[in-house]
């Protein structure tokens, strides 16, 4: 974590950090860590972690909490019913996590803002990584995955991912070792044939035959050839020099974010859909 931290110079000095922490394994790894760092830096920064209590049935709303004071971490419940909001939104037979994670992201996007927090720490590791970028390829028409580190068109929020280079299986151990208050997800996790879970089992499957295939798709995302791709606007093959593109812009069409396949780094995308979402 600490290598993708100074590779993408995710953390500055004076930076306060919000950890976005869900209760699951990935968020307390990613908070315990930074801890850590914390303690080590040449740098001084802040950590805020943040809950976004969404209502779901039987919550322990006491754990984190709890958990967060026994640590000595500043922290802040945010309570939205946004269970509600994806249960009506989603029609039956869709799976509700695009929507879900657009509404959860809209509210901590906000709550970041409302802190003064300079920079928001989500928890993907290096298979959400590879899992989107492979959901983009398949189902997308795309070349991109989840970037380590991602500012919002308005300026107004830094995401970051300091778990981009840990495999999950590392911090299933991890998680382990440190006995962590796990809180399960019944809203999403109980869905059946979620595409990112077939990805999933697809890599694991060819991971059998090709032992280090993680680690090389995590490279290739490293070591881009664009002249051997076939995009004009990555790489002039007219001169035979590479060129700049933009991000685009995020889709502001509600009825296609239900169903797209979703890289969980546009923060304007998920503010808008809150907003028409009416649950601020």
């Amino acid at each position: 974590m600490g290598k993708a931290v100074a590779d993408f110079s995710m953390i500055e000095e004076g930076d306060k950090v919000m950890v976005c922490l869900s209760g699951g394994k990935d968020s307390y790894t990613m908070l315990d860590l930074l801890l850590d760092v914390q303690k080590r830096a040449p740098i001084n920064f802040e950590i805020l972690a943040v809950n976004l209590d969404q209502k779901q049935p039987d919550f322990p709303e006491h754990i984190l909490p709890e958990y967060l004071e026994s640590i000595g971490v500043k922290y802040r419940i945010v309570e939205e019913d946004t269970y509600s909001i994806v249960t009506r939104l989603v029609p039956e037979g869709k799976t509700f996590c695009s929507v879900c994670s657009r509404l959860r992201r809209g509210i901590l996007y906000s709550t970041a803002i409302e802190e003064k927090c300079t920079k928001i720490a989500l928890g993907h590791h290096a298979d959400d990584i590879i899992a989107t970028f492979l959901l983009n390829l398949f189902y997308v028409g795309q070349l991109k995955a989840m970037p380590p580190i991602l500012r919002s068109d308005a300026g107004t929020n830094t995401i970051i991912r300091p778990l981009a280079y840990c495999q999950e299986k590392e911090i299933v151990k991890y998680s382990q070792e440190r006995q962590f208050p796990i809180i399960p997800c019944n809203l999403c996790g109980s869905q059946p044939n979620l595409k990112r879970a077939r990805v999933k089992n697809l890599i694991n499957d060819l991971e059998k035959e090709i032992p280090f295939l993680r680690s090389s798709i995590m490279t290739a995302l490293t070591n881009v050839t664009g002249s051997h791709l076939l995009d004009n606007e990555l790489y002039d093959f007219k001169n035979f020099e590479p060129l700049i593109k933009k991000i685009p812009a995020g889709h502001g069409n509600v009825e296609k974010e239900l169903d797209a396949v979703f890289d969980h780094s546009e923060p304007e995308a998920a503010i808008n859909l809150m907003a028409k979402a009416e649950i601020r």
